[in-house]
């Protein structure tokens, strides 16, 4: 992914020209000040819940994500002050993981219930609390990208979209892995009928120009 935005562009208000510092929409201003709060938020988790962690292979995907997700966090926060590129290029964030999942549901020991006691905070809870960021993360930042007027900010906000959703598939992983994270599935003969619902299209009857 490359962020990189040719700055021989001008952007203008009233026939003025605005100067890239405030080459800013109001929707843009405010959904990604909205990013931005969330991914402090975020981060100041991870760094709350480490202590707890007991799991290395946890403790190790949180350190790689907190690090990941923290550079993205000052690269927004460099091109949204500036309205000019960051001083480096957006990365792809790379899980350290298989994709393999165990579909399939097994009865739970004990119930799910809210903890009365900081005390029970266990490697499914972090793992989990680790999901819901990385989904929000994505959530926030793909209307923040449709709204914005900055062609830098739109790069970088659309380019980390995919890296919050490998974060959270890496730990969808990880609590499948688990059991944290349990997948159902249908039987064959109910999966074999709706993928048969849908069948491929031919090309367009006019000649694309």
């Amino acid at each position: 992914m490359d962020n990189t935005y040719s700055q021989n562009h001008s952007e203008t208000m009233n026939g003025q020209t605005v100067v890239p510092h405030f080459n800013h929409g109001a929707h843009e201003l405010m959904d990604v000040h909205e990013v931005l709060s969330a991914a402090i938020g975020a981060l100041n988790l991870s760094t709350i819940l480490r202590p707890h962690v007991k799991d290395q292979e946890l403790l190790s995907i949180l350190d790689r994500q907190y690090a990941f997700a923290l550079d993205e966090y000052n690269m927004l926060v460099e091109c949204f002050k500036t309205g000019k590129d960051p001083s480096h290029r957006t990365a792809s964030y790379k899980m350290a993981t298989q994709n393999d999942f165990t579909y399939g549901l097994k009865p739970s020991s004990q119930p799910k219930k809210p903890i009365q006691s900081a005390s029970e905070i266990n490697d499914e809870m972090i793992s989990g609390y680790l999901l819901g960021s990385a989904k929000a993360g994505a959530a926030g930042k793909v209307p923040a990208a449709l709204e914005a007027t900055n062609p830098v900010v739109r790069r970088v906000l659309q380019d980390s979209i995919p890296n919050c959703i490998e974060m959270a598939y890496e730990l969808s992983i990880y609590q499948n892995k688990h059991g944290y994270y349990q997948v159902p599935r249908f039987d064959d003969q109910t999966m074999e009928q709706i993928f048969n619902h849908y069948g491929t299209a031919q090309g367009p009857m006019y000649k694309m120009q």
